[in-house]
């Protein structure tokens, strides 16, 4: 083995210096995926770094599985070794090696978790209703069970969904790809530690099973989720793909980020009560074509992360080491401040303007990028990296009713 070393450096205030240092998997030409963390503009791979073999892996998870208190030693031991002298065979740019999921996703479970959200489309979709919201809303984290298969990095090209979709003037459903393509601009929580089944995890214990965050993209082909979800909820509409970034910022990392939640009238029950229900204050960024047409705000989300944990697990079901759940669309009070086109275009009935033309829903060939930053305790930011997708044609190009057109 090569015994030079050098010196790394990164300045203060990049996003990804010493009070950040995501997780990632990363490859260099012709090798194998492991473990890195990002620091600066470089990947510095663990294995080499700690001489521990547990980065010598292709994904996260068996580090992850070591439990909490192993994470804060490995955070501290890695900002140690960073300031001092590196192995130079462990130190890649950036620019020079390919990033992969960074860990393996055993089930996904998608919240409903922004009041704004929820309210904006209770008002496009139940314009009679007094209230905007579901009885239910207040009072328990809505959430449905995703497909975790079709979870990939960003950077992989999403494929147009077909599906059935049956539009008001339609007699009958007909079979064709969504022409009301849309994104969800959100953030993920990945599970560290799970629970065995019978044994919620309670809400006070969640941050010892939270590992990190990830931005989150979760694609939704609003025509197929419009025909199909009633009475069970959302399924090919949703289940095609959803975008992760490739780097996990720890929980560790985000302490100087917590902020509280909005106040929760009415009071929730014993199972999702903290003396302070925490949120993050985490600014998110969505970029359509190259501009930037959303700045959603994580910090006005109504349920927290722990919440929604304590709340998946609360009637037994267990969580694995990978598990993933998003918190849904992430929307602000204002316009500019929706996480979701169906939203920022008031469901196509208000274009926004992306490049001089008026738009509304994603055609093929367009690009979203998710980008977000939150605050440190000491005044700096720390970044996410970026959650990318470019939409391609659909590979199913029938259409029809019926049975001829499947």
């Amino acid at each position: 083995m090569n015994d030079q070393t050098i010196t790394l450096t990164a300045d203060e205030n990049d996003l990804f210096g010493l009070h950040n240092l995501p997780y990632g998997v990363y490859s260099a030409p012709g090798r194998d995926p492991r473990v890195g963390v990002r620091y600066g503009d470089h990947v510095v791979d663990l294995a080499l770094l700690l001489d521990d073999p547990v980065f010598a892996r292709p994904s996260l998870n068996a580090f992850m599985a070591q439990g909490a208190q192993r994470w804060v030693e490995v955070r501290t031991a890695i900002s140690e070794a960073l300031q001092a002298e590196v192995p130079a065979a462990a130190v890649h740019h950036l620019g020079a090696v390919s990033l992969h999921l960074p860990f393996e996703v055993a089930d996904y479970v998608d919240f409903y978790a922004s009041e704004h959200h929820a309210a904006d489309l209770g008002r496009l979709f139940r314009p009679d209703s007094p209230d905007p919201l579901t009885p239910n809303w207040r009072h328990l984290p809505i959430g449905y069970h995703g497909r975790s298969a079709s979870i990939v990095v960003s950077g992989t090209d999403v494929v147009r969904p077909a599906g059935q979709r049956k539009g008001p003037r339609d007699p009958l459903p007909v079979f064709g790809p969504s022409t009301r393509l849309d994104i969800e601009a959100e953030l993920g929580f990945v599970v560290g530690v799970g629970n065995p089944m019978g044994e919620p995890i309670a809400v006070a214990e969640a941050e010892e099973h939270l590992f990190g965050v990830v931005l989150f993209n979760d694609w939704s082909a609003r025509d197929i989720q419009a025909w199909e979800y009633v009475p069970l909820g959302p399924n090919l509409g949703k289940s095609f793909a959803s975008t992760i970034s490739p780097w996990v910022v720890p929980m560790l990392a985000l302490e100087g980020a917590r902020v509280d939640t909005p106040v929760q009238e009415p009071a929730v029950l014993p199972y999702l009560a903290l003396d302070r229900p925490w949120g993050l204050d985490v600014d998110l960024e969505v970029e359509w074509n190259g501009q930037v047409v959303s700045r959603p705000p994580y910090s006005a989300m109504y349920w927290s992360p722990a919440q929604m944990l304590a709340h998946l697990t609360v009637n037994g079901a267990p969580t694995r080491t990978g598990d993933l759940f998003a918190s849904g669309t992430i929307s602000g009070p204002a316009r500019g401040r929706r996480g979701a086109f169906i939203e920022l275009t008031w469901n196509g009935a208000e274009p926004v303007e992306v490049n001089g033309q008026a738009r509304t829903f994603l055609e093929d060939g367009d690009e979203v990028v998710l980008r977000a930053t939150a605050p440190t305790a000491d005044g700096r930011r720390l970044g996410f990296g970026e959650a990318r997708g470019r939409i391609l044609a659909s590979k199913q190009p029938l259409s029809g009713t019926g049975p001829e057109g499947v």
